[in-house]
């Protein structure tokens, strides 16, 4: 059948739009690929009422920012100062974020919302840091700051976690019985900075709030505190505390820090209730002692007896070494005993404890006598080392600390001079660190808050320098503090 033209060109039109519809019913639309990914925070619009408003006199603040946003941990990240007795309702729904405050404002106060980390956009969670909102419901608002640091005393380092704290009762008791005034939060590098302060004289401290009440409330957390009141005003000066933490009396680590291995290992806990037999530590490492370390001899429970002359002390050939050039000494908790030595290298000894040298509180004896055999290291298991101070201040009693995973592994007071050498030192990594030791003890103290003779923390200045002590080599080291 042949068609005419007309029919021809509509038989045409129709097939194209088969074709057409066909197509798009199996294309799948595929968005461009590539391009920068984004990085820009949400910005505020604008908010009602308006950022720094006086005579501020409603309970609901809106903000509208220009992409959607997804707030995240708003209950600990938001700031409000003064404190406020109940926590303001925050609520965000697309681009919008409104909160809500229950608490009763006081007058004449300037106030501020601090939102630290918790504002961040929906796709790729860009964080407005610090976004802040104030308001007075005066007719000013306060403008006084204070800035300044957090050093943890013992490491000289910072923890970003720790709050610092404003009271404006001054009495000591106010930091474990109340919550603060105004709050502020540290930032990586250890500062804090308050702003739009009420003029006045305030109490300053800083501690770890792991339970958020704001409060000093065990000597296990960190705390640091300002020796004197700050008064703020136009030109107060920056300041710095050292967070410490108390030491707790009531433990006592037998192991030693150079890493102590059993010489008789403890039992699991269901053995230890019928075991009647006295448990006891050394530190040894696979049967060798380090020269360096002194000798520790270290029980699980106090011991109420300890006859040191039932312990010998012998050379390889089982003869008896001058008990003239050794002497043994308790700790006060009882629980550790320390066996002073000049001690050679490349040495083999036994002790050897009769089964009634000690008896713990629990009445537990050794059911027989016990040897314990080791040797002392070589020469080549060490290196010499040589550290050169050269801006050493020796009138704060400097202590050279070398450290091994943030524990101090050996300290070595400097007397006289400003160059530390030993010839046999145990080959590793450390970190190096100065200790300030006010009283002269050699061991860092903490500070003290409570009672009648309140002191600071002993400070700690890290060395940036890593020291890699290469066994039978030579390591220098000149160090600029």
């Amino acid at each position: 059948m042949k068609l005419s033209k007309g029919s021809s060109f509509l038989l045409l039109l129709f097939v194209s739009i088969i074709g057409l519809v066909a197509g798009s019913g199996c294309a799948n639309i595929v968005p461009p690929l590539g391009g920068p990914r984004d990085t820009i925070p949400p910005k505020l619009l604008y908010v009602t009422p308006r950022d720094s408003s006086k005579h501020f006199n409603t309970n609901k603040i809106v903000f509208y920012f220009d992409e959607f946003i997804d707030p995240k941990d708003v209950r600990t990240e938001l700031i409000v100062s003064p404190l406020s007795k109940t926590e303001p309702i925050v609520d965000a729904r697309l681009r919008t974020l409104t909160v809500r405050i229950k608490d009763t404002l006081q007058p004449n106060t300037t106030y501020s919302l601090n939102f630290g980390n918790a504002i961040r956009d929906v796709d790729e969670g860009n964080i407005l840091k610090n976004f802040t909102y104030v308001f007075s419901t005066g007719n000013y608002l306060d403008s006084m700051q204070l800035s300044g640091n957090v050093i943890i005393a013992n490491t000289g380092k910072t923890d970003s976690t720790l709050i610092v704290m404003l009271h404006k009762k001054l009495d000591d008791s106010a930091v474990v019985k109340e919550k603060p005034r105004y709050i502020a939060r540290l930032d990586t590098l250890g500062r804090f900075h308050f702003r739009y302060l009420e003029p006045g004289t305030y109490a300053l401290y800083a501690l770890k709030d792991e339970g958020g009440t704001r409060r000093y409330l065990t000597p296990s957390q960190l705390f640091a505190f300002s020796d004197t009141p700050v008064v703020i005003g136009p030109n107060t000066p920056s300041t710095t505390l050292f967070a410490y933490v108390e030491p707790d009396t009531t433990k006592h680590v037998s192991k030693s820090s150079s890493g102590s291995k059993n010489a008789t290992a403890p039992k699991p806990e269901k053995e230890k209730k019928e075991d009647k037999r006295l448990q006891f530590q050394l530190n040894l490492s696979n049967g060798d002692f380090d020269v360096l370390d002194t000798f520790k001899l270290s029980f699980q429970h106090p011991l109420k007896e300890f006859d040191s002359t039932r312990i010998r002390f012998t050379d390889d050939n089982y003869k008896d070494i001058d008990t003239r050039n050794y002497h043994w000494k308790r700790d006060s908790t009882a629980k550790l005993f320390i066996m002073n030595y000049n001690w050679p290298t490349d040495t083999k000894y036994h002790l050897i404890l009769a089964k009634d040298f000690g008896e713990d509180s629990a009445g537990r004896k050794l059911l027989k006598t016990d040897t314990v055999s080791f040797h002392t290291k070589k020469d080549i298991d060490y290196g010499e080392v040589r550290v050169r101070i050269l801006n050493l201040d020796l009138s704060k009693k400097p202590v050279l600390q070398f450290v091994v995973q943030d524990a101090v592994k050996y300290s070595f007071p400097f007397r006289s001079g400003k160059e530390f050498r030993q010839i046999l030192f145990p080959p590793g990594e450390y970190e190096l660190r100065i200790l300030y030791d006010t009283n002269g003890n050699g061991v860092w103290d903490p500070g003290q808050f409570f009672g009648n003779h309140r002191r600071q923390p002993e400070r700690v200045v890290p060395i940036k320098k890593k020291l890699t002590v290469k066994a039978n080599w030579d390591n220098d080291v000149d160090i600029t503090l």
